[in-house]
């Protein structure tokens, strides 16, 4: 029952632009290549120096696109993983911004079902697409967590999470209206079901490095549905009141869901909270790049040595605090058994007492009274 409810879900989650925006080609001499597919006539997506055009094996058994753009002067990399309702097509400008702008090498990739992409939108399946494009990462480009940050947008937050939980020396995270779970952009719920997909709110406790939150703080957020008949109200009366009185408008989505994600982040960075903007147009905001700007130069600076050492000092941090709740319950536990002790001392002396002959017996007893 619960993976039927979880495909249900799944198919309310993704819904990739159809048509899709660009085709992929092989060009004569052999290399692939990217055509928009927006108008009737072909036109070529990038140049030959600055793009390189993949096509990546996934473990599930799909071909995924991704989008390679090289920076000569990038010290990072960064792995995009876009929204719902978008394929690379669309989002290549803004790849290409964004690269020159952070002075970083990115990657952005469909997945299956996406674009170009073979195969059907799922939840796993992204999760293998991701791991695909990090695989390709350091294979092909030789690139390390150690120099690289992932980025997710909206649903793209869910892989994002997934891949960041299982590396413990990476760069850095950055969350872009970026949801709690699945079944929480949908009905407000406090609790984890087996059938939820993208269950941020447990994998974001398991990243190690920096996460930077941008989210929209005051307008109606489409993370996960495009028609409102498929949407439950958030919030009750109560909550929605609270809400609004920080600054929050949105009875759908809002910014509780990227809040929630910072104040769960072991390491979390400065957050971005732009007020009045969008789900999808943060980008266009002049505080967006200046943000994302000075966290790549501050992760350009942090070292590995000054990171690892960050994660020992979180981890005894941790030991010690463990250390002191175990002592503490020890302590509690040894003062309930002297206190037992001491019960069990008194009652043995009145027993010993009274093994005593007629009167002795009498008065001894009457003296533990006293």
């Amino acid at each position: 029952m619960g993976c039927l409810i979880s495909q249900l879900a799944s198919k309310f989650a993704f819904f990739p632009p159809s048509p899709a925006t660009y085709a992929v080609k092989k060009s004569s001499s052999g290399k692939l290549t990217a055509v928009s597919t927006a108008s009737s006539m072909s036109v070529p997506i990038g140049d030959d120096t600055s793009l390189d055009v993949l096509l990546l094996d996934t473990k599930s058994g799909n071909k995924i696109v991704a989008f390679y753009l090289k920076n000569p002067y990038a010290r990072l990399t960064l792995l995009y993983s876009h929204g719902n309702a978008a394929d690379l097509g669309q989002l290549y400008d803004l790849f290409v911004q964004l690269k020159a702008n952070l002075r970083v090498n990115l990657i952005g990739y469909d997945y299956s079902g996406y674009g170009a992409s073979s195969g059907k939108p799922s939840e796993s399946n992204t999760y293998a697409d991701i791991e695909a494009v990090y695989e390709c990462l350091e294979t092909e480009y030789g690139v390390s967590q150690e120099d690289l940050i992932l980025y997710g947008q909206s649903v793209g937050s869910g892989p994002t999470l997934h891949l960041a939980a299982k590396l413990p020396r990476l760069r850095g995270v950055v969350l872009h209206s970026a949801i709690l779970s699945g079944l929480r952009v949908v009905c407000h719920v406090k609790f984890t079901f087996c059938f939820d997909i993208y269950k941020n709110v447990n994998k974001i406790r398991k990243v190690k490095c920096p996460v930077l939150v941008i989210h929209d703080k005051g307008t109606v957020m489409d993370a996960m549905l495009s028609s409102k008949e498929c949407r439950c109200r958030l919030f009750t009366r109560k909550e929605n009141k609270r809400a609004h009185h920080q600054g929050t408008e949105d009875d759908v989505v809002n910014w509780l869901h990227g809040s929630g994600l910072w104040n769960m982040a072991r390491d979390p960075y400065e957050p971005l909270w732009i007020k009045g903007g969008g789900h999808c147009n943060l980008e266009l905001y002049p505080d967006y790049i200046r943000h994302l700007c000075r966290f790549i130069q501050e992760m350009e600076n942090i070292t590995t040595e000054i990171h690892l050492r960050k994660i020992r000092q979180n981890l005894r941090l941790q030991k010690r605090s463990n250390t002191a709740n175990t002592s503490a319950s020890d302590s509690a536990q040894n003062g309930n058994v002297d206190a037992q002790n001491g019960s069990v001392n008194a009652w043995n002396v009145v027993n010993a007492n009274a093994s005593g002959v007629g009167g002795q017996v009498a008065l001894n007893v009457y003296a533990v009274g006293s």
